[in-house]
């Protein structure tokens, strides 16, 4: 049934669907890692993808920016569309010297002052954790496939531009590793639903060292962390 975000036919959506926040990195996933993407939503342009990876059916579609807009896609995946596991693969930037540009990262919680949860579910918890399920199975892919994904602290922030605290402030008060803005309420949202989400991450920028990855680049580059996701998903 369609959704007044989401205009996909009955069982358009696999059982898992991987969540990037931006329409184009959807659209790019689908295009180069699918086998015979099939467009199914595009309400908004937040475009939405069901192909096979590998002969497993998989699904990648965009949350847009920020907690209200994943809220919504997430919620009405997997309320509507029969969807059980969602991995946000997102960009996120770091708040330590451990965590490097293009350091692939696996949310061990989601950390955030945002009343999404309370609202939402009553939920006034401030740490949120992931599925430990989706977690296991893809530090297990990282480990067969050579690839370094570390495990870190995530702080799902309500606000990019902050005047009220210093990044430095922020990383002692949240104890977090980086900083992105949907996790805290993906997580809620599975919780919620009786559902399975986690997040993966890639360094886009540095608060420590100050480099920066360009718009084009977050856009095409995250490639580690795709192959990483769509292992992971056919494993799931």
């Amino acid at each position: 049934m369609a959704t007044p975000h989401i205009n996909a036919a009955d069982g358009a959506f696999a059982k898992t669907v991987l969540m990037p926040g931006d329409p184009l990195r959807a659209k790019f996933v689908a295009e180069t890692f699918l086998e015979n993407p099939q467009l199914v939503t595009s309400v908004r342009n937040v475009l939405g993808y069901t192909g096979t990876y590998k002969g497993v059916p998989v699904s990648v579609m965009a949350s847009g920016m920020g907690m209200p807009s994943i809220g919504i896609y997430s919620y009405e995946l997997y309320k509507f569309y029969g969807v059980e596991n969602i991995v946000r693969i997102g960009s996120a930037g770091s708040y330590t010297d451990k965590l490097n540009v293009m350091d692939v990262v696996l949310s061990s919680s989601a950390y955030s002052d945002s009343t999404f949860a309370k609202l939402q579910g009553g939920c006034e918890e401030k740490n949120i954790l992931p599925s430990a399920e989706l977690n296991d199975v893809i530090l297990k892919k990282a480990e067969e496939l050579g690839i370094d994904c570390k495990l870190g602290v995530v702080h799902s922030s309500d606000v990019f531009y902050s005047h009220a605290e210093t990044w430095e402030q922020i990383k002692e008060r949240t104890q977090s590793d980086c900083v992105e803005m949907e996790s805290f309420a993906l997580f809620h949202n599975a919780n919620v639903l009786g559902k399975k989400a986690t997040c993966l991450l890639t360094i886009s920028d540095s608060f420590v060292n100050h480099v920066e990855l360009s718009s084009e680049a977050r856009q095409n580059s995250f490639t580690t962390m795709m192959k990483l996701a769509l292992e992971s998903a056919i494993a799931f």
